[in-house]
């Protein structure tokens, strides 16, 4: 009687085993068949679209934004100013609830086709959790900005839908005409591709894979919260302004300790713009600490690509494929189909 017993309790541990096996296989699996899941483009512009700009950050006016609106109205697009544009709440554009509902309110509108972000600055954060993507990864749209906005484009990078690195309306006055360009073949889906002449402290060699990235700082905030990207296998854009040197080396340290260069195809470095030194001088610029960190990985790496805290700010798509090529005297991304 009592082998009777243990035979059964053998047989019951080992299908037990095989749960736990099933289980653990499952959650080995389903976190590579999420990163294998399709991005998703949203539907490219044209003329007669509508596009809501709005604020997720920094406050910003209705008479700030008639330049943006004016530069999309000559592209034959309509334009709405979200509830969010003329509010203040100090430094932001109206309380967190506010930019919440202002956001949600466009990516829920299916008459609205993109989303411009109008200004950076700080504030995006705050308001991530309380967005609800559900109707929008069925029918995604643009959303467009750069700095502050990193926040938007990493957590919809995890939810595999492409977004607008590009100027915003605060800076469409100082924009220069081929920047404003690149945003408009962006929109409309035209072809688009940048060369630029390579600089001797650039590291040569050529990378294929989809573009993620950012503004540094905001990737760096982003660590370990479910907005953070995978960018294993991809090409990580970055860009920073107004940071200490030390604080640059600890930002690029954490990146590394998180692996984000260990199955990295390759860098394109933006603008490092306004970085300080101590009265103590930290050792390195910019160039030599992101190298330096980076040497061990092998990966090509090209420096002052003109996206980010700079004049000549081009729009860069965030989720899809590019080949970026590194000669020693000339700098080429170029995205594929």
């Amino acid at each position: 009687m009592s082998k009777l017993v243990i035979s059964k309790n053998v047989n019951g541990g080992s299908k037990f085993m095989r749960f736990l096996m099933v289980i653990c296989i499952s959650f080995l699996i389903l976190p590579v068949q999420a990163q294998k899941k399709k991005m998703k483009i949203p539907a490219y512009l044209k003329k007669g679209d509508l596009v809501s700009l709005v604020c997720t950050a920094r406050k910003f006016t209705s008479e700030d934004a008639i330049p943006a609106k004016e530069l999309l109205e000559s592209w034959g697009l309509r334009v709405r100013l979200g509830a969010t544009i003329d509010l203040d709440s100090c430094q932001l554009a109206g309380t967190d609830a506010e930019r919440i509902a202002d956001f949600q309110q466009q990516m829920d509108d299916p008459e609205v086709k993109a989303i411009w972000c109008c200004r950076g600055g700080y504030g995006t954060v705050r308001i991530i959790d309380g967005l609800d993507f559900t109707a929008f990864q069925k029918n995604p749209k643009w959303v467009i900005g750069f700095s502050d906005v990193t926040v938007l484009h990493s957590h919809l990078n995890t939810l595999r839908v492409a977004s607008m690195h590009a100027i915003m309306p605060f800076t469409v006055p100082n924009a220069p005409d081929a920047v404003k360009e690149s945003l408009r073949q962006s929109l409309f889906g035209e072809q688009i591709a940048y060369s630029y002449e390579s600089k001797g402290y650039d590291v040569v060699g050529q990378a294929e894979g989809e573009l993620v990235g950012g503004n540094l700082s905001i990737l760096y905030s982003l660590l370990g919260s479910p907005s953070a990207i995978d960018t294993k296998d991809k090409v990580l854009f970055i860009e920073d302004l107004d940071e200490y040197l030390y604080h640059l080396d600890r930002m690029m340290y954490n990146l590394k300790r998180n692996g984000y260069f260990k199955s990295l195809k390759g860098l394109v470095v933006g603008g490092m713009t306004k970085m300080h030194d101590n009265e103590i001088p930290f050792g390195q610029n910019a160039v030599g600490i992101i190298k330096s960190i980076a040497a061990e990985y092998n990966i090509p790496i090209c420096f002052d690509f003109p996206a980010g805290h700079v004049s000549d700010n081009r729009t860069l798509i965030f989720g899809k494929r590019v080949h970026l090529n590194i000669a020693k005297d000339l700098v080429t991304l170029e995205y594929k189909n």
